[in-house]
């Protein structure tokens, strides 16, 4: 859509938040900059105004042959709370996050899930138990984002893992909600909750600290 135009892209999401009265994370794109391609994407604020940007820091797979390791974690603040934006992949990497300069309230992940196995359950499952486990180790909120599992992409399947993890919850069953079958939801989340949950697993010793 935006064939690497950088400027193309902002535009894009600087419309989209202007319209939509919020905040916009933006995804990703294939980013050319002076003939460098990097996986990147910006977050918009409702006034069009550019607040963040980031980059893949670890692409991975076909990837590897066709971008460049990008060099921005995302740090910035919404609303008053602390946010911290991974693409895909790099999510999985543990050690970015303690890398960070401060406890994030939430991770926000704009993904692309693909996999070579014959249906989305598998995905799902990996990222469903990540995202509970990250959320309840780092006691924050976290959203994925992802295309729809009937998205066509040549040679690959996407698997729709799209969700948010709640640490504050004691219902097994509502540690993550998945993206409703509509493709679109909404989440509210807790700050005084969360609060409180980090303030009982630091009071136990059981809490990581920065």
């Amino acid at each position: 859509m935006f064939e690497g135009d950088r400027e193309k892209y902002r535009e894009y999401i600087r419309i989209l938040a202007k319209k939509a009265g919020c905040t916009i994370v933006g995804g990703s794109h294939h980013e050319n900059v002076n003939g460098t391609i990097m996986i990147a994407g910006c977050v918009m604020n409702k006034e069009g105004v550019e607040i963040g940007a980031y980059s893949k820091l670890r692409p991975y797979f076909v990837e590897l042959k066709k971008v460049t390791p990008g060099t921005r974690l995302c740090e910035l603040d919404i609303n008053g709370r602390k946010v911290i934006i991974l693409i895909c992949a790099d999510f999985w990497y543990s050690d970015l996050l303690q890398s960070v300069l401060t406890i994030p309230d939430i991770i926000l992940i704009p993904s692309l899930s693909v996999s070579r196995k014959p249906g989305p359950e598998y995905s799902r499952s990996l990222w469903k138990h990540l995202a509970i486990s990250r959320a309840y180790e780092f006691g924050v909120y976290v959203g994925i984002s992802d295309w729809n599992e009937k998205s066509v992409l040549p040679g690959y399947r996407t698997c729709g893992v799209g969700g948010f993890a709640d640490p504050t919850q004691t219902d097994p069953d509502k540690l993550f909600t998945p993206i409703s079958g509509e493709g679109i939801s909404f989440f509210t989340p807790d700050f005084e909750r969360l609060e409180a949950f980090r303030e009982d697993r630091r009071m136990r010793g059981f809490y990581w600290k920065k």
